[in-house]
């Protein structure tokens, strides 16, 4: 009998290989940021940071940490993995002149911010543009959702501190448009707080969706062509008043704590008025019912004119513990809006599907978001917006180049299926070509993606 050495083959290992290219997939995170001309847009924005006489350009070094963070990259100097790759990255700055960029943009301060994400706003708007049917406002309207993220700290770092789970860190205020259940979505305002910063502080709701909106096509700013989504924490007086002023423009569905006096309001609802509520398909979902709350209750005095308060009820699941604002064995949840002319299950249905914000904020974790590398709380929100602009890429390149389940793809899997390719780099007639593994099972579908992306217009 032939003796087993292991279950897997022994394969000799030598340096000196050549013509060889790691990460040769990344090459349609480059395509998508040569059509989107995000390298064009940021290096516009980060011209006033260019020193006389420098040999990097501010836009490239700062694209660079980007696409390795998109790339699987968690610190400024994970930017090496492109640095070993000049043919299909180009020139790459030294770690201390990226850590030296960093410093001088986090000094730069909110003229620094605001030129960078002026960039991304432009580069967006020519995106969606291109994406056709297949961008997030070809419905006619855009879904923002609003949520705080708890990014833990392991050191002591500016402003890191206690955060409600009584974990130590930091606790942004992140918001994502929602592409629905064909796509992912993409960042579109992060905003960096202390870890004891509130849930249900207003302000902070208030500034972050002041930033989302900025980041959209002015189209979309009229007309409640765009719907601000938050769980409870956005479901404040102050907040739902500044949105209720902006009724005109703005379409509101806002998560509010069960209180006593929604409590009492839900026991007065007659069985009769309560309604199935529907999966997205249009079934009826068994054990939940929806209902709506008199505008002349109570429990509205002091809100806005024309909010409406729409609860859920449901049978708990086994073993699920019931609270003291539950009644009669079944678990309340409610939110309100300003939705007029629709039935309340379809409001209820819409308001549910906030939770794709959790897959939003799990691809952001995957993206640079586990931690925040730097000391300071300027330099690590220069950090939040290069992570959000990998998240960008690693939205719009599906958006442009992908077709079907693909395009539904979180991070982990784009990285693992596609960016990780191998390929051979042949160079003849002055010309450099990318040859993939043609075992790779991926092969076809990345050549497929860089075909599309290469009929896209040239920006400019």
């Amino acid at each position: 009998m032939k003796k087993r050495i292991g279950s897997y083959p022994h394969v000799r290992v030598g340096g000196g290989g050549r013509g060889v290219v790691s990460q040769a997939g990344a090459v349609l995170l480059v395509e998508t940021v040569r059509k989107a001309g995000l390298d064009a847009a940021v290096s516009t924005a980060l011209e006033p940071w260019r020193k006389a006489r420098a040999v990097h350009d501010p836009g490239k070094v700062l694209l660079d940490v980007a696409l390795a963070v998109a790339l699987g990259g968690d610190c400024l100097a994970d930017v090496g993995l492109l640095r070993a790759e000049p043919a299909v990255f180009g020139p790459v700055a030294s770690d201390p002149t990226v850590s030296r960029l960093i410093s001088t943009l986090a000094a730069g301060g909110k003229r620094a911010l605001a030129a960078l994400r002026t960039a991304r706003a432009e580069v967006r708007e020519r995106v969606w543009r291109l994406a056709g049917e297949a961008a997030p406002d070809a419905g006619g309207q855009v879904i923002v959702d609003i949520d705080g993220v708890l990014v833990l700290a392991h050191s002591e770092k500016q402003d890191a501190a206690a955060t409600w789970k009584k974990t130590f860190g930091h606790h942004p205020l992140m918001g994502f448009v929602d592409h629905g259940r064909g796509g992912s979505g993409e960042p579109v305002v992060g905003l960096l707080r202390p870890g004891n910063a509130g849930s249900n502080t207003a302000a902070d709701h208030i500034e972050a969706t002041r930033l989302a909106l900025a980041q959209l096509p002015k189209r979309l700013r009229r007309g409640r062509r765009t719907l601000i989504r938050t769980d409870s924490g956005g479901g404040t007086h102050e907040f739902v008043a500044w949105l209720a002023r902006r009724g005109r423009w703005l379409s509101y569905s806002v998560g509010m704590t069960i209180t006593d006096a929604i409590h009492q309001a839900v026991l007065k609802i007659p069985a009769s008025a309560w309604t199935p509520a529907v999966e997205p398909d249009g079934e009826i979902r068994d054990g939940a019912w929806i209902a709506e709350i008199d505008a002349g209750s109570d429990c509205l005095a002091g809100w806005p004119t024309g909010m409406r308060l729409i609860v859920r009820k449901e049978r708990p699941h086994p073993g699920a513990q019931l609270r003291f604002t539950d009644a009669d064995g079944m678990r309340l949840t409610c939110f309100a809006t300003n939705t007029s002319n629709h039935p309340i299950a379809e409001l209820e249905l819409r308001h549910r599907q906030r939770a794709r914000a959790e897959d939003r904020i799990r691809a952001a974790r995957a993206t640079g978001l586990r931690n925040l590398p730097l000391h300071g709380t300027a330099q690590n929100q220069i950090w939040l917006e290069i992570v959000q602009i990998a998240l960008d890429l690693l939205a719009g390149m599906p958006m442009l180049a992908l077709t079907g389940a693909a395009r539904r793809w979180e991070p982990r899997r784009l990285r693992l299926r596609l960016f990780s390719a191998a390929a051979q780099l042949v160079t003849t007639g002055r010309r450099r070509f990318l040859h993939l593994a043609a075992h790779w099972p991926w092969t076809d579908l990345i050549e497929n993606a860089l075909t599309r992306l290469d009929a896209l217009p040239n920006p400019g």
